[in-house]
């Protein structure tokens, strides 16, 4: 059974991507390197979302961990 992710902060993070780069979104929240993770998820059931940018620029990742548009911030933060 998998742990309950833990929000990181209740804002998203804007971070720079650049088009076609993978990275690696944390979604267990116990990452050092937010939004990105840092291999903390060991354990808990919770692994990191792959994805590419879609392009170059700002983008908002997630921070509370509960969006329903992975990995990006879709305002849900604001509700809890």
């Amino acid at each position: 059974m998998a742990d309950d992710p833990i929000p990181a902060q209740l804002n998203p993070y804007p971070v720079e991507l650049k088009e076609g780069t993978k990275y690696y979104w944390c979604r267990c929240g116990r990452s050092l390197n937010q939004p990105f993770c840092d291999g903390s998820h060991e354990g808990t059931g919770i692994e990191p979302m792959e994805f590419e940018a879609p392009k170059t620029g700002t983008f908002n990742l997630c921070g509370c961990k509960q969006t329903d548009d992975e990995p990006f911030c879709d305002g849900t933060h604001n509700l809890l």
